[in-house]
């Protein structure tokens, strides 16, 4: 009443300033923002004088306010780690509590891998030089430029079945060779080292 409407916008415009901030704001800089003069300054002093709002070491605030904030500012600081201890106590729970129900793998009808295991191992035809270089590594009475040509005529089967392995047909000429030579009138080793040997050098 003594410093009319003046003095109380001077008051809660304080407040104010000092709640948004919620710690102690510097003197200087607070009656500069409030263009706290004479008349106002005696305001001020009133307000000091009754403890609406308290100076200390060149700075102002209100003991309610800062009181409130700080104990404001606690509890947050509890209550977040209230929510961090349940969270962790949650992710524990879920680990011990979390079941995984365990199946039996799923028929599948072996013609359907059959398939699926023909289609990664495509058999894919050698060449001439890796057929020499097979026969020549191993030794085997099988002429190289003969066993090609007799599969590409043939269309790369063995009897009326494809062709999965040339590698065991290969080696199956040659035991037959070994057995029946005048079946397949395979020339004598030495004829057929020589022979292998001339393929390799055209390579």
């Amino acid at each position: 009443m003594e410093f009319g409407y003046e003095g109380l916008g001077l008051f809660y415009t304080l407040l104010e300033k000092l709640a948004a901030q919620e710690k102690p704001i510097k003197t200087s800089v607070l009656k500069s923002q409030l263009k706290v003069g004479k008349k106002l300054e005696k305001c001020w002093k009133f307000m000091e004088d009754i403890e609406l709002i308290h100076s200390n070491n060149g700075e102002t605030f209100n003991k309610q306010l800062l009181n409130f904030s700080e104990k404001y500012q606690i509890k947050k600081e509890k209550n977040s780690k209230r929510v961090l201890e349940w969270r962790e106590k949650q992710q524990v729970t879920e680990n011990v509590t979390h079941y995984e129900s365990v199946c039996n793998a799923p028929k599948v009808k072996e013609s359907k891998v059959n398939i699926s295991n023909k289609e990664i191992k495509r058999f894919t035809p050698p060449t001439l030089q890796d057929i020499s270089n097979y026969v020549f590594e191993n030794k085997y009475t099988v002429i190289p430029q003969s066993f090609i040509d007799f599969y590409i005529a043939n269309g790369w089967k063995v009897g009326k079945n494809p062709m999965k392995d040339w590698k065991a047909t290969v080696r199956t000429w040659h035991n037959r060779s070994e057995t029946d030579k005048t079946t397949y009138r395979h020339p004598s080793t030495e004829l057929f080292n020589q022979d292998i040997e001339e393929q390799i050098k055209k390579f």
